[in-house]
């Protein structure tokens, strides 16, 4: 147990290594999340001021959205470019043939994706805090059970998009933008599911963070906690983290047995 730790905790530092040596990284990790969280906050200022007392409720809704869905961004990025980092620089190949097993390699990554995400929403918070008086904290216990299961779906998508670019090489690397790109009209993070065309409902409904959004608009509007949609987003993220993990698994095989494995950085 104390050597998969020791290894877990080397390839964290790598990356931490990698980021706090390059100030472009830094920047990046606070840059993305403050201009959400300004652009949007400024945004609903400028249309609910059009509004007749539209209510802070529906104000809170907006920006709670907007932080709620910049985690799942975060952490799907953080560990879809940890391990693209690995990638560029060549080292994946050497990592997997060395006594490391694939499941420490991500379980390293994800724990730089949780820390990358916590620091990354800090300066976002503040901001929605102090600029337009909306504490994201007064959502209460069920904030924590929001973001895990924000997290575990942004963590899937990455796992599936970690295999393709293992198993068809860096082709495939803008697969993590693309893949969260499509989702988002299906995912109902400013509108509930029910504003959807009836036929892509139940598609929506197949996804975790759209179960997340409606139980944050209950929580916000109605001071109502929507266990149901909780247990649906917990369920169906059981599956999408099953999956995602066979699919990574799975093209890790596959690049092994073609021998791509060892040319995925050339």
């Amino acid at each position: 147990m104390n050597a998969l730790a020791s290894r877990i905790r080397a390839l964290v530092e790598r990356q931490w290594v990698l980021i706090a040596g390059s100030w472009p990284r830094m920047v990046d990790l606070f840059y993305w999340p403050l201009v959400q969280i300004t652009v949007w906050g400024f945004i609903q200022l400028h249309v609910f001021t059009a509004i007749e007392n539209p209510g802070a409720a529906v104000l809170a809704a907006v920006l709670g959205a907007v932080l709620l869905w910049d985690i799942c961004w975060r952490s799907q990025l953080g560990l879809s470019l940890a391990y693209f980092e690995e990638i560029w620089s060549r080292n994946l190949g050497n990592l997997l043939v060395s006594p490391l097993r694939p499941g420490e390699l991500l379980a390293s990554l994800m724990v730089v994706s949780v820390t990358k995400t916590a620091l990354a929403m800090i300066p976002a918070v503040l901001v929605a805090a102090f600029a337009f008086d909306f504490n994201v904290f007064r959502l209460g216990a069920p904030l924590a059970l929001f973001v895990l299961n924000l997290v575990v779906f942004g963590w899937s998508l990455s796992l599936a998009a970690a295999g393709l670019v293992t198993r068809f090489g860096q082709g495939a690397q803008d697969m993590p933008w693309a893949i969260m790109f499509g989702l988002t009209p299906f995912c109902a993070v400013y509108y509930p599911v029910a504003t959807l065309p009836e036929v892509l409902q139940p598609v929506a409904n197949l996804l975790p963070p759209a179960h997340i959004f409606e139980g944050l608009r209950a929580l916000v509007n109605d001071n109502a906690f929507a266990a149901g949609h909780l247990l649906a987003a917990a369920a169906l993220n059981a599956v999408w983290i099953g999956g995602g993990l066979w699919l990574y698994f799975a093209l890790l095989r596959a690049s092994r047995r073609s021998g791509t494995l060892v040319q995925i950085g050339e």
